[in-house]
């Protein structure tokens, strides 16, 4: 899956726990009639793909949608769901790789002195 759009939000990379598990979120704000505020979250070594992103660039990611149960010590199941990128491209780069490079023109149209009925014989042999 992808979504497209500009990054409102780009946080820091932050590191949890003792094993140095790495997370980095962004947001992006989606280009469309309703536009919607997602936050996308890149883990491990996917977090140093955001370094050459900014604010305000439009960009597309590549995400998976992550679901998972917990359950509280008091026994009540609850359910949790994220949005994991794998991937991201400026948008100006994703639109230059779609577009269709131009047709080169045709060759000019020749004429030639001869008439029309006679047939040129320039062959070699």
């Amino acid at each position: 899956m992808e979504i497209s759009g500009k990054i409102k939000f780009l946080d820091e990379t932050k590191t949890y726990g003792s094993n140095g598990f790495r997370k980095r979120e962004v947001v992006v704000t989606t280009e469309e009639q309703y536009p919607q505020h997602l936050m996308v979250e890149f883990v491990q070594d996917k977090c140093d793909l955001l370094n050459a992103f900014q604010v305000g660039q439009g960009v597309k990611i590549g995400i998976n949608l992550r679901g998972r149960e917990w359950v509280s010590p008091q026994g009540e199941t609850k359910y949790f769901n994220s949005i994991q990128g794998w991937r991201i491209e400026a948008m100006e780069a994703a639109a230059a790789s779609q577009e269709v490079p131009p047709m080169p023109p045709p060759p000019p149209f020749e004429t030639s002195n001869s008439a029309p009925n006679e047939i040129e014989d320039d062959l070699p042999f």
